[in-house]
């Protein structure tokens, strides 16, 4: 496996550590689609500690992602979520198992929906946001800075 360049390593760190919990969740989206990704094009290239390694990391990020969920605030959504996140652990183990790459891409082509909810939903509540804060500028006569969605964020490349 590739190690990174440390400066590389260093800005992630540093992206990571001042992100807010909902950009937090789309880079590890962006994280879970590109090792992902790596996976089926290392199952494709019959590569597979490539395609172990990128599916390994695509797991543990769903694994993180499930463990992360708050059910207090909603938890049909959480359990709705969770279920389809271990539908797609469970596609990922069969995809390499049987060397399906229909298995794999199924996987992707979720993560994507996913990803494309999260950024509508980012996008609405940074309007909301917005919106609240030009409410407040109004009402107490001190200008508020605009809040701009997060939907450039991404750790793949």
């Amino acid at each position: 496996m590739p190690t990174e360049h440390p400066s590389a390593a260093a800005y992630l760190q540093t992206k990571v550590m001042s992100a807010s919990p909902e950009e937090l969740r789309l880079m590890l989206l962006d994280g879970a689609i590109k090792f992902c990704r790596q996976g089926r094009d290392g199952l494709a290239a019959r590569n597979y500690e490539a395609c172990h390694n990128g599916f390994s990391r695509c797991r543990a990020i769903l694994v993180e992602l499930i463990s992360s969920m708050r059910t207090e605030i909603d938890p049909g959504l959480c359990e709705r979520l969770t279920g389809l996140y271990v539908f797609m652990i469970n596609q990922l183990i069969e995809a390499s198992h049987t060397r399906d790459a229909t298995k794999a891409d199924k996987v992707v082509e979720l993560l994507e929906y996913d990803r494309e909810t999260w950024v509508q939903l980012m996008e609405r509540l940074a309007q909301e946001r917005s919106s609240a804060l030009a409410a407040r500028a109004r009402a107490t006569g001190i200008p508020a800075a605009p809040v701009e969605p997060a939907e450039s964020l991404s750790v793949s490349g």
